[in-house]
């Protein structure tokens, strides 16, 4: 989705996460890491994607592909973006192309 190297670290036995982005470029890293507890509120983070060399249609079915699923349509309601949820339920957004 980034087009950000991504790799698996782990810290101990019980301690797995991913990591997204380059340790050698000062940039932002994006850190994922699974906990046993349910989703209950909205996400703290708000993650919008930006589709790059694709439409937005094409990405909204590829992530859906994935597992992802509709939560709220805005292309034709006005807006134009597309709220999504990934399989554990974290919202995001996808943008139309700029």
């Amino acid at each position: 989705m980034t087009g950000w190297p991504l790799r698996q670290e782990q810290t101990s036995p019980d301690n797995v996460y991913w990591v997204v982005g380059d340790e050698q470029v000062a940039v932002p890293r994006l850190v994922f890491v699974g906990v046993p507890e349910e989703k209950v509120v909205k996400n703290r983070v708000h993650v919008e994607v930006v589709p790059d060399g694709v439409s937005q249609d094409e990405e909204v079915a590829r992530l859906a592909a994935l597992g992802a699923r509709i939560l709220d349509d805005r292309r034709e309601a006005g807006g134009g973006w597309v709220v999504m949820a990934d399989p554990e339920g974290n919202e995001f957004c996808v943008e139309p192309n700029a």
